[in-house]
């Protein structure tokens, strides 16, 4: 089912799914990465692992962040601070009107980030976490005026930067370059699935090795030849993962 969460006088755009009735005891809250959605096309990673879930008896909530998909906002206005504002607002949502007691995060990339940072604001609420190729090099990038491959000063950061397309604000990369991440995720102390592809172009899987080491309950899987998207001949491995973590 369609629904509307508001953040600050914006509509979020979301998907409540495997279930029929609003009210639900669990819900998995999947959030997508950079310059993504919710999963419209039903060959990405969001709706496939979200399916998989329904099917094991999980009911999950995807949903676009402010400024994308079809959700209010511009994505020039976005930035991660933006989206821990977004997801906490969700969270909320899954608290208090879907009165779910079991509330899991999934996230994708930059959702990887955002999933990891609410976990902790969160952590008396949410009992599992699970990471896909957390972006936590984003900091990093943005330290040296890197994204996707556009470049900018990053001691004169411009007002904004386009990137593959996408005009992205100069706030990302200014909050960006002091995000504390992995401080922040090293106090979740519930279980935490991380699965990185030795193969991914856009992060390193440093990025899940370094989470594993920093958070006491974590399990990683490093998936030989696996690209940033998850979607090469591995892909039913990863989502049996997942499935099987959250269900257990």
């Amino acid at each position: 089912m369609e629904i509307t969460i508001e953040r600050d006088g914006l509509k979020l755009h979301g998907l409540l799914e495997g279930t029929t009735t609003l009210e639900n005891d669990r819900v998995a809250i999947l959030m997508h990465g950079f310059k993504g959605d919710l999963g419209y096309n039903e060959h990405k990673i969001l709706p496939v692992v979200a399916h998989a879930l329904n099917q094991a008896g999980v009911p999950t909530l995807r949903f676009d962040f402010a400024g994308c998909g079809k959700s209010d906002g511009k994505f020039e206005d976005m930035t991660v601070l933006s989206e821990l504002l977004d997801g906490m607002k969700v969270i909320d949502f899954v608290r208090q009107t879907v009165k779910a007691k079991h509330i899991y995060l999934f996230g994708h990339s930059q959702g990887g980030v955002v999933a990891s940072m609410l976990a902790v604001y969160y952590r008396d609420v949410i009992e599992k976490l699970v990471l896909l190729a957390p972006a936590a090099t984003l900091k990093d990038d943005a330290l040296v005026g890197e994204c996707q491959g556009s470049h900018y000063d990053p001691n004169h950061i411009p007002d904004f930067v386009m990137v593959d397309g996408f005009k992205v604000g100069g706030d990302y990369f200014r909050t960006a370059q002091l995000l504390p991440i992995y401080e922040t995720a090293q106090h979740f102390g519930g279980s935490t699935l991380l699965i990185h592809g030795t193969a991914d172009q856009v992060v390193s899987p440093e990025a899940s090795r370094k989470y594993h080491v920093i958070m006491p309950q974590s399990i990683l899987h490093l998936i030989d030849g696996e690209g940033h998207m998850f979607d090469g001949p591995c892909r039913p491995e990863v989502v049996k993962l997942v499935t099987d973590f959250l269900v257990k």
